[in-house]
């Protein structure tokens, strides 16, 4: 029996109407993506508000972000963090984030922000090579698709006991059940689920929040 509730327009409407407490500044972001021919690319608000509350209840310092388009995620932590947090945000990018600079700037969180323009796998092995393993308290993941396995396992390196893991897409259009898609992508989350319902080194709870959103806690 299906215990989820499914979610009409007119109930969406509902939602956002009666829980979103969005900041101005994340309000006027979301305005000017909708109109941006890759929106499909921003999460939902009510996903940036979940966020923003898992932040401040985990007390996060020092964050990364795994594909920041234009930057309405990294804002969305950046403005939960504690004026000395850190979130480390990787994109390859440029055109995409110079909006999301633009938008850290206005916001006053840019300083909190240290972007690297590159592939973000290499960003992450150079963060573990420079022993930064287990330092970070939590990685948020909504990049490529064919990538997701290689971002949680440096993902999980990189968080310490107690931090979080969140992945983005985690129902993929539904195309995850579905099983006549069999694209590249489709085949990679289905393998990343797999691999982290069978993974004893995390608590996972795959939530269907907007297009899947998939919560890892590591354990030890």
């Amino acid at each position: 029996m299906n215990k989820t509730i499914s979610v009409s327009d007119n109930l969406y409407a509902y939602l956002l109407n009666n829980s979103l407490c969005e900041p101005e500044i994340l309000r006027r972001l979301r305005e000017e993506n909708a109109s941006h021919p890759k929106a499909e690319f921003q999460i939902a608000p009510e996903q940036g508000q979940f966020m923003r509350l898992l932040v401040q209840v985990l007390g996060v310092r020092r964050a990364i972000e795994v594909g920041v388009f234009t930057g309405y995620s990294a804002l969305s932590v950046a403005l939960a963090m504690p004026p000395g947090g850190r979130l480390v945000a990787c994109d390859v990018s440029e055109e995409f984030t110079n909006v999301a600079k633009r938008y850290w700037e206005e916001a006053g969180v840019a300083q909190k922000i240290d972007f690297r323009l590159g592939p973000a796998l290499e960003t992450l092995d150079s963060l573990i090579r420079a022993g930064q393993a287990g330092s970070y308290d939590f990685v948020f993941i909504d990049a490529d698709k064919v990538n997701y396995l290689a971002y949680y396992e440096r993902a999980l390196s990189l968080v310490r006991s107690g931090g979080l893991v969140a992945i983005d897409n985690t129902l993929w259009y539904g195309y995850v059940a579905d099983d006549a898609r069999n694209d590249s992508d489709t085949i990679s989350i289905r393998a990343l689920n797999r691999r982290i319902l069978e993974d004893n080194r995390v608590l996972a709870s795959l939530l269907p929040l907007a297009d899947g959103l998939t919560l890892a806690l590591k354990l030890a």
